[in-house]
């Protein structure tokens, strides 16, 4: 039995929507907000994301996508070229490293994960950042974007777990 081609942009667009979601993960997390103090939250939004489908649906952001993602967000300013694409694609590699650790297990086990490895991809970036910027840079921003990210997580890792049951279930 064929697929008409409506089934088969339904599938296309169904399995398009990890990918569309961590852009705009990355879109927002890079939008200026002008409030003091805060700071954009650069990579720690599509990196919340990245980590999510790595764990929940692999197959459906692999890592060359994942790659784009970071290059783009290095494009729109949201790390120096390419220190965001290692990160992206270094939390990719861990989750997925971990995924039978941590598919299927209560939110406060995946969230503390993301939490671990946050802060290692968040600290590394804080140092690469400073390695290509010639002196150590202040580390209060990217302490701010680190908990800011956490603490953004459950209500993205629950906007991520509707889009997988409404729009993946048949994908």
């Amino acid at each position: 039995m064929t697929l008409s081609i409506f089934q088969q942009l339904d599938t296309w667009a169904r399995n398009l929507a990890p990918f569309a979601l961590t852009m705009l993960s990355l879109i927002v997390g890079n939008m200026p907000l002008h409030l003091p103090y805060f700071v954009p939250l650069g990579i720690g939004l599509p990196m919340i994301s990245v980590y999510y489908w790595a764990i929940h649906r692999p197959g459906l952001l692999p890592a060359p996508v994942v790659f784009l993602v970071g290059l783009i967000g290095d494009l729109m300013g949201a790390a120096p070229l390419g220190v965001g694409t290692l990160l992206l694609l270094l939390v990719y590699a861990i989750a997925l490293s971990q995924r039978r650790l941590f598919f299927g297990q209560p939110f406060l086990v995946v969230w503390w994960g993301f939490m671990m490895i946050a802060a290692g991809a968040m600290s590394l970036g804080w140092i690469l950042s400073s390695i290509v910027g010639g002196g150590a840079m202040d580390p209060k921003p990217t302490i701010f974007a680190y908990l800011m990210t956490l603490a953004l997580y459950p209500a993205l890792g629950d906007l991520f777990a509707r889009a997988q049951r409404s729009f993946l279930r048949s994908a």
